[in-house]
């Protein structure tokens, strides 16, 4: 047997422990299909086609080599069948190493709005792609003056089943996709059509134990299949509701009598897509894709400043916000005897439609009983393209050019309306450069990159790669990278990689007519505060900077592997709210702008252990570890996420047609801030509540009656282990989210 296809199988079951048993098998099946194959022509003889195929010699591109990298996972659907999630794919994807669920901020603003959050980064630097397209509907949200946003993230666009699979990069591989993917990407994959006529129908329940917190109802659909021998077509949808929590639930744990401390918030979806698919010569395919999404929240009561009131207390149960997102793309592939290429078209528009908040005091961030209603925008038109070819000069590679155009938009008429207490409403000048009628902002960007996937020896693969980034208001950024992989043995193999990854600052950062207004208590402590302070956008910032490291050992003896992954970030030019006045109006009010602070570290450690017990039982364990993560200058961590994570999972396949699994999780303490950086000033030890360690295990049970309908039954948090949120981190520190106790789910898929 060759080196080379050694390797390849070593790096395979490397990604599997990273995921799950089932891993092994669906990835060697994507290498065969997608993977160009080089060899000699093979005899007819059974015997001796095998000795060839032993010998086969395959290299990969630099996208497939990096989806090997330590830092790596992958959900397969047959793991998200085994263990679905009530509603959000984040409830599964929570249960890989690195990854945590945080609130967009430290303030605890809005903490059951809990994202996909990669080793310590934040919400705010984790990529979203379906199906390698970026997921930005976030940034329709107003951003507030520590981050805060009132929005669930990108994971709720797709009904879990009809996802083929979900891609989880952190680290130095994530680099290639550009801005925002500091912490990591996370690429969603849906089902491809396929060349028969199929269809199926799911139904999925979940009960909550607990009558305070929020039922969950899902169905979906999925056809597709043949329309000519060359063009085939995919439709799906779903409907999906969960409840929100009852309105007091917190109210025995809350830290203050005077905040309202809401739930989880509930949810209403509806999706739609369609995708065309016509293979319209035998090297060449064209994909045509449309899709439509509406979120809409049953809100709980929640606000930014927990701030109540008659007129927030009678929307509970109402819809205040409400998102739609429409997509539509064009996809060209081809597959050359030269090479293969892509190259693709899309946009995507978002549309935010809720009940106008408050921008200043007591009630910022709280639906207004007197502002109305008002939708904000946002549009993101990308062209893509990407070349990738095989060469021989020296030794084997395959060499990667692409490129990038980015136009985005965003009207938010609401958030940058006039106020009866903007600067120059009582008299004074105003500040300068402001215009508060200005109500879209725009930015476009360019960029290229190449990487090359070279063989540098008969056991070591490196891959260089650099892109650069063309911003129009921040300009050139270069974004070098260089991962390998080398075979110490055929049992043990190590990679790493170092790469230099950024995010520009986002449509509320960078846009001068954009305002927010503290009448004091949110303002720096440190200076005396006259009539209150404003905090506006600032064109002038620098995109954020990481530099990415990480190292990684895989063992693999066939029946067991096992793998350990050291990581490092050095985080530079995070963007915040400035606690130092720029300067002061005639009025004496303050002026602050959004600032790039110093500097930030990430460090931690990732293992994993999958071990097959016996044919029919698999045991797979994941641990992340954090070393630390915090800002160098407060020592205040980037995002609230536990010191350790362990989770383990046992698989038991009784028949052919029944199996069982257990899972567990186990979350080690989270350490509440010390600081409200925000007014720039100690928080009272008494309210610095971190948040114990604490475990949820669930089983679940499935069976397949015939090939056209299959049950599974579960619960969820066995031991009815629950958390309940107290409050802001200036008034509870960490214990800012809700942990939902014991559920019961059945789900039933009907297909043919």
């Amino acid at each position: 047997m060759s080196s080379r296809f050694k390797r390849s199988q070593i790096s395979l079951a490397f990604i599997a422990a990273l995921a799950s048993p089932t891993l092994l098998a669906d990835a060697l099946e994507r290498e065969r299909d997608e993977v160009p194959v080089q060899g000699t022509d093979l005899p007819v003889d059974g015997t001796q086609q095998a000795l060839e195929l032993e010998e086969t010699r395959v290299l990969g591109t630099a996208a497939q080599e990096l989806k090997q990298a330590p830092g790596v996972s992958i959900i397969t659907a047959e793991d998200i069948k085994k263990r679905p999630p009530a509603n959000d794919l984040s409830e599964i994807m929570r249960r890989e190493p690195g990854v945590n669920l945080t609130g967009n901020s430290t303030s605890g603003s809005r903490g059951n709005n809990r994202q996909i959050d990669l080793r310590g980064m934040g919400p705010e630097n984790t990529l979203i792609l379906i199906d390698g397209k970026p997921s930005s509907s976030r940034n329709a949200v107003r951003y507030g003056w520590s981050g805060d946003r009132d929005t669930r993230g990108e994971t709720n666009w797709v009904p879990a089943e009809e996802v083929e699979r979900i891609e989880i990069l952190r680290g130095p591989a994530a680099a290639r996709y550009g801005s925002g993917a500091m912490g990591g990407v996370v690429n969603i994959i849906t089902k491809r059509p396929t060349d028969t006529l199929k269809g199926s129908l799911t139904a999925y329940y979940l009960s909550p134990e607990d009558d305070a917190e929020g039922i969950s109802k899902r169905t979906n659909f999925n056809l597709s299949g043949p329309i000519t021998d060359d063009l085939v077509f995919r439709v799906y949808g779903g409907a999906n509701k969960t409840d929100a929590d009852d309105a007091g639930i917190n109210t025995a744990a809350q830290a203050s009598p005077d905040s309202v401390v809401a739930g989880r918030e509930g949810v209403r979806n509806k999706d739609i897509n369609g995708l065309l698919s016509w293979q319209f010569t035998p090297e060449q395919s064209l994909d045509l894709e449309a899709s439509y999404s509406r979120q809409g929240n049953i809100f709980a009561g929640d606000t930014m400043l927990n701030s109540g009131g008659d007129f927030v207390n009678s929307l509970t149960g109402k819809e205040t916000s409400v998102l739609q997102r429409s997509t539509f793309s064009a996809t060209h592939n081809g597959s050359f005897d030269w090479g293969s290429t892509q190259a693709s078209l899309s946009h995507d528009l978002t549309r935010n439609a809720r009940l106008n908040e408050g921008l200043a005091g007591y009630g910022e961030g709280a639906p207004s009983e007197s502002a109305g209603r008002f939708e904000s925008r946002l549009r993101n038109t990308r062209a893509t393209g990407e070349v990738n070819l095989p060469l021989s000069a020296f030794t084997e590679q395959v060499l990667t050019l692409g490129g990038e155009y980015l136009y985005e938009s965003l009207n938010d008429p609401g958030s940058l309306r006039p106020q009866s207490w903007d600067p120059g409403a009582d008299g004074t000048p105003g500040i300068a450069g402001q215009d508060r009628t200005q109500t879209k902002s725009t930015a476009n960007s360019y960029a290229f990159y190449v990487e090359d996937n070279i063989e540098a020896g008969a056991k070591t693969i490196i891959t260089p790669g650099v892109r650069f980034d063309h911003h129009n208001e921040f300009g050139g950024n270069w974004s070098p990278s260089l991962n390998a992989s080398h075979q110490i043995t055929d049992e043990l193999s190590v990679k790493g990689g170092i790469a230099r990854a950024y995010k520009t600052p986002n449509l509320y950062q960078s846009n001068p007519n954009y305002l927010l207004y503290s009448r004091g208590a949110g303002c720096s402590s440190v200076e005396v505060n006259i009539g209150g302070c404003y905090l506006v956008g600032n064109p002038d910032l620098k995109p954020e900077i990481s530099v990415n490291k990480e190292i990684g050992l895989a063992f693999d003896k066939g029946t067991w592997r096992t793998s350990g992954t050291y990581f490092r970030n050095d985080y530079q030019n995070k963007i915040n709210a400035s606690n130092e006045a720029a300067y002061r109006l005639p009025n004496g009010r303050r002026v602050y702008q959004w600032d790039n602070s110093g500097k930030a570290i990430v460090q931690g450690i990732e293992g994993n252990l999958f071990v097959t017990l016996r044919d029919d039982l698999d045991w797979n364990t994941n641990l992340t570890y954090m070393i630390e993560s915090k800002d160098k200058e407060t020592g205040d961590p980037l995002s609230i996420i536990p010191k350790y994570t362990v989770n383990t999972t046992l698989d038991w396949y009784a028949t052919e047609k029944l199996s069982f699994q257990v899972s567990g999780t186990y979350y080690g303490k989270q350490e509440a801030p010390k600081r409200n950086n925000r007014a720039n000033e100690e928080l009272d030890k008494s309210v610095q509540q971190s948040v114990d360690p604490y475990g949820l295990v669930g089983l679940s049970g499935g069976y397949e009656f015939n090939k056209n309908l299959s049950v599974r039954l579960g619960i969820n948090n066995l031991f009815d282990k629950q958390l309940y949120r107290k409050g802001n981190s200036d008034e509870a520190g960490a214990q800012t989210y809700n942990e939902a106790g014991r559920a019961y789910f059945a789900s039933v898929t009907t297909s043919f």
